[in-house]
């Protein structure tokens, strides 16, 4: 354990130089006390999230034109991406709030942008019928993904397996897509579902995928195989999102119906239903897996105790909906996407 706390602490005190560098005191004290009760709660000497420093809004990105449908930070916490209805993905420097890179190809609405895992490429997905692929540091494309088709569906939603090697793709069309990075070509399709697929994700494992659809179902498939494990229903209209917890064990989906629900992965069963009011458009697991965050019409952002089921905090600030919600790697900052045009940093 001390090899992995070394390092953090280093990474901490690199980050810590920048910050005092670039960032006003009184936000400086904010992240770094979040930080520590995050350290600490991870670890196990805090098992009360109630006992954490709240979250804070400490930064606003602005620059997009149009309203901005995904945010996903980097891997390494420190750069944040965000896909936007004005056709362009950005890049950002998190600590400093500026733009570093924007990547132009697309020629219509762009759904995801999401960070390969050692962060060096991007992928995203439009409603121009493409998924592209961008070097992150010349903010050139360098691969283009078509399906094809006569009528080509749009991809709605993407992610790449934990190896990077493989891209799954969530269909217009009902059907799922595992893509090869490599060779740009076709791996498998899966099918099931009976309307667009909302979003789809890679088990940390990458053994397996979780899948959201307008047709109010979640299901859980087997990468070697392409059959679908289970079925999991309950939402009563379209399901937008759902992941997988930390652990690989359980997933969290968030519907249109107010509803976020937690499932067990191996038997299918609901074990719970957190009652949000609005229709939630993103949820997501904090890296500890002992609380979920997730995102609404409302204009908030919301943060729930997984063990209570009840909110333990709802953060406000954005004039429009929020359509996506992601958290840093090491749990200690929020980033929200809003059709008010403004990417907000809780942290």
């Amino acid at each position: 354990m001390s090899q992995p706390i070394s390092r953090n602490l280093y990474l901490c005190l690199y980050v810590l130089e920048e910050l005092t560098k670039q960032q006003p005191e009184k936000e400086v004290k904010i992240i770094i006390q979040n930080w520590i009760r995050i350290s600490n709660m991870r670890l196990g000497w805090i098992d009360d999230f109630d006992k954490i420093a709240k979250f804070q809004m400490v930064r606003i990105l602005e620059g997009h034109k149009d309203e901005i449908t995904h945010v996903k930070f980097s891997p390494d916490g420190y750069r944040l991406v965000s896909a936007s209805a004005d056709k362009t993905i950005r890049l950002w420097d998190v600590l400093s709030g500026k733009q570093i890179q924007i990547f132009i190809g697309h020629s219509k609405w762009i759904f995801t942008a999401e960070f390969s895992p050692d962060g060096y490429t991007i992928a995203s997905c439009s409603s121009d019928k493409t998924t592209r692929l961008w070097d992150v540091n010349t903010g050139k494309e360098v691969k283009r993904i078509i399906i094809d088709f006569v009528v080509s569906p749009s991809t709605l939603y993407i992610d790449f397996s934990p190896d990077g090697k493989t891209i799954v793709l969530g269909l217009a069309d009902t059907t799922i897509r595992l893509w090869d990075v490599n060779s740009n070509k076709e791996i498998k399709k899966l099918m099931g579902h009976s309307s667009g697929i909302w979003c789809v994700q890679f088990s940390p494992d990458g053994q397996k995928i979780v899948s959201s659809s307008k047709d109010k179902t979640v299901s859980i498939w087997d990468v070697k195989t392409g059959k679908r494990l289970k079925e999991l229903n309950g939402h009563f209209y379209s399901v937008r999102r759902v992941r997988f917890s930390p652990n690989g064990q359980f997933v969290v989906s968030g519907s249109w119906d107010g509803t976020i629900r937690i499932w067990d992965v191996t038997t299918g069963k609901e074990l719970q239903i957190i009652e949000n009011e609005y229709d939630v458009n993103d949820v997501k697991y904090f890296p500890e897996g002992q609380m979920i965050v997730s995102c609404s019409d409302d204009n908030n952002i919301c943060l729930w105790d997984i063990k209570t089921g009840k909110k333990a905090q709802e953060l406000k600030g954005h004039s429009k909906s929020v359509l996506s919600v992601d958290i840093s790697p090491n749990g200690s900052a929020i980033a929200s996407g809003s059709p008010d045009c403004t990417i907000r940093i809780w942290g």
